[in-house]
């Protein structure tokens, strides 16, 4: 079976109440993780109602700050907030001050209510992936190049520069759910992501992904499958029932049990082709999902 790696949905965010306890929380959990986890995670979303939410580029850089050994990635940008070529420099800037350890999550944008909050412009579906498409473009143009010009429907730059350039150069981490997004993730992405619902769902998405693919010419095992998955785990059911209680998630309990039985629905997962999983493991101040995932899950899956 392939390695399997883990990557950490922080939480994201608290009140100005509890910000100390909750920036040593974070400490905390980044130090429980480090050498055994391989990534952290944070969104990219400007408002839930009104649920304390920090922006994720602020939020990201702190954390790599906090903790240089492990990979960081948003999952995902939503390519409506900036401007594309701002947005390969950030990366790229990124890229140089983690030395090496940022992954490039990004995604077409689906919540309508934060751009009209915000003042966004939030076009059909169909002009989404197609800015997507462009804006993949002019970054992975800058990232290799010297002096871009790009005429698209949408974006456009000219005689644009980008030094330095990203050393490695990030992978490209898409989330993709239907057809055409599928084909934009075959040819332009290095991971895909997705939402995990249900094993059936899975099948149908992998069979579009391998489809679009093989339309290309690309070999469909050069995608690396990442799934985002909430999980609470806990040593016995009083413990469990405790936290999916605590913590209630408008998403649903994802993946639930003791430390075995949440490795053998990952285990499931794995056999399906997913290789990578980002797991929200619920919020401070309790640990115990993370500890679990940490020192008891992740060696049932790679021992």
């Amino acid at each position: 079976m392939a390695q399997v790696d883990f990557g950490w949905m922080v939480p994201v965010g608290s009140d100005n109440a509890h910000r100390q306890e909750f920036l040593q929380q974070l400490r905390q959990g980044l130090a429980m993780i480090a050498g055994h986890f391989d990534s952290v995670w944070f969104p990219d979303h400007l408002q839930f109602d009104d649920q304390p939410f920090l922006e994720g580029w602020t939020a990201l850089t702190y954390l790599a700050a906090l903790q240089p050994d492990l990979k960081y990635g948003h999952i995902v940008l939503c390519q409506l907030f900036r401007n594309p070529a701002l947005l390969a420099k950030m990366c790229a800037t990124f890229q140089f001050m983690s030395q090496g350890n940022f992954i490039a999550g990004i995604g077409a944008g689906w919540n309508e209510a934060e751009c009209i909050a915000y003042h966004i412009p939030f076009p059909a579906p169909g002009q989404r992936v197609t800015e997507l498409d462009e804006a993949l473009q002019i970054m992975k143009a800058l990232w290799r190049e010297d002096h871009v010009t790009f005429e698209g429907k949408y974006h456009q730059v000219t005689n644009a520069f980008c030094q330095p350039k990203p050393d490695p150069l990030p992978p490209i981490m898409v989330a993709a759910f239907q057809p055409r997004m599928m084909r934009l993730v075959a040819r332009h992405a290095d991971w895909w992501n997705t939402g995990f619902k249900d094993i059936q769902s899975l099948q149908e998405q992998t069979k579009m992904l391998d489809a679009a693919c093989e339309a290309i010419g690309r070999d469909p095992a050069t995608v690396k499958r990442t799934a985002m998955i909430r999980c609470s785990c806990a040593p016995n059911e009083q413990k469990l029932k405790e936290l999916v209680e605590k913590d209630p998630s408008p998403f649903g309990p994802g993946i639930t049990g003791t430390p075995q039985q949440v490795a053998e629905q990952l285990h499931e997962l794995v056999e399906h082709g997913l290789s990578y999983f980002m797991l929200s493991a619920g919020g401070f101040p309790d640990p115990t999902t993370l500890e679990l995932l940490t020192h008891e899950v992740l060696p049932l899956l790679n021992k």
